[in-house]
């Protein structure tokens, strides 16, 4: 297996174009989507086109080659940067603090979406509240363990109560495919702000773009105004 270099820009584009259709036309040009990516799912380590066993329809993204598991048991997100109290949580520590329950729709930018998803974990805001932030803070920034993938989001983004460190998704603990056992879930925005396999999160001064950002995606990636094509919105 080779390297995990990200997918090209061509691709992705030519997906997003392919996915677009595919919610006009339906099942019979996703299909066909399936088999135009298959070479490409061959080739790339990332799995781009796979779609995640009993996922309800998500598909399976990876910016590497691959992804360490993390169990409930070694599982750590660090907390740190511009704050008062810098902490490293557990699962436990995040089961104890209040919870937060949506049922929201999960919107790919490439054209994809899964309806009514029930996600479960601590409000963002909340967390930010527990560690305290310092004046000087105008971003939170994302890390992924995967060792590759960064999100950011502003401050005011980040204190809405509709996102959330999610560690139920499904009805279910969130499964290492789904980006677990902790992601990130922005309802509000595409699924590539939803940081999956968070590692950690850090307070800043500013907003730093992310991983797909850097290769020309917007920053503010709310869904129905980033990319002029699809006019529906979270629900």
């Amino acid at each position: 297996m080779s390297d995990g270099a990200p997918v090209g820009r061509r691709v992705l584009l030519g997906m997003v174009g392919l996915g677009a259709l595919g919610v006009v036309f339906g099942p019979s040009l996703q299909d066909a989507e399936q088999r135009l990516l298959a070479p490409v799912q061959n080739h790339d380590p990332t799995g781009l086109s796979g779609l995640v066993p009993d996922g309800g329809g998500f598909r399976f993204y990876s910016v590497t080659a691959s992804v360490p598991n993390r169990t409930v048991e070694d599982y750590r997100l660090t907390i740190g940067g511009l704050v008062d109290h810098p902490a490293t949580l557990r699962i436990a520590d995040l089961a104890a603090m209040r919870q937060t329950t949506l049922v929201r729709d999960f919107q790919c930018v490439t054209g994809w979406r899964v309806p009514k998803v029930h996600w479960s974990g601590v409000a963002l805001a909340d967390l930010l509240d527990a560690v305290g932030v310092k004046p000087s803070a105008k971003a939170v920034q994302f890390s992924s363990f995967d060792g590759a993938y960064t999100e950011s989001l502003s401050l005011a983004q980040a204190r809405r109560r509709d996102i959330l460190v999610a560690t139920g998704m499904l009805g279910q603990p969130v499964t290492h495919d789904h980006g677990g056992p902790v992601r990130l879930y922005v309802a509000p925005m595409y699924g590539y702000k939803s940081c999956k396999w968070l590692g950690g999160i850090t307070l800043a001064g500013q907003v730093t773009p992310g991983f797909w950002e850097d290769q020309g995606y917007d920053v503010d990636a709310w869904v129905g105004r980033s990319n002029g094509r699809d006019d529906a919105t979270t629900s």
